[in-house]
């Protein structure tokens, strides 16, 4: 996981992703998902700031992939704080059933009741219109 500046514009963000995914597979790693989260709260300020621009990222690569890279990210000012950790076969299982669970889950449409409104509108103007002609 990876904590970006939050004064990254968003073509910056992007750049910054693909800097440091190109620096895994030019060493010989893959990466097996990304994940931009965008801007969020921070428990806590970093450097005075209150939010910062999440990005989170699973690769295979070599051992000494990890070493190089930390120290890319350490040198980069607009990365504020970052993450490495190894992941067992139960870690990778999981995040691989999140994600799976996370596409099945299909997104609510917003209700429109658009022909029921307009009949209703309809139904009303025609009682008016019975009860003007009644009288």
């Amino acid at each position: 996981m990876v904590i970006f500046t939050p004064v990254l514009a968003d073509e910056e963000f992007r750049n910054a992703q693909k800097k440091f995914s190109d620096f895994i597979t030019a060493n010989g790693g893959t990466l097996s998902h990304q994940e931009p989260w965008g801007m969020r709260s921070m428990a806590y300020p970093i450097q005075k700031k209150t939010t910062g621009l999440y990005w989170l990222l699973q690769y295979d690569a070599p051992t000494d992939v990890n070493a190089k890279l930390e120290i890319q990210m350490n040198r980069d000012e607009n990365i504020m704080r970052h993450m490495i950790t190894r992941l067992d076969k139960h870690a990778l299982a999981y995040n691989d059933r999140r994600r799976r669970k996370a596409s099945e889950k299909p997104a609510e449409a917003p209700v429109v009741e658009t022909s029921n409104a307009a009949s209703t509108e309809q139904q009303v103007a025609q009682t008016e219109e019975t009860a003007a002609n009644a009288q």
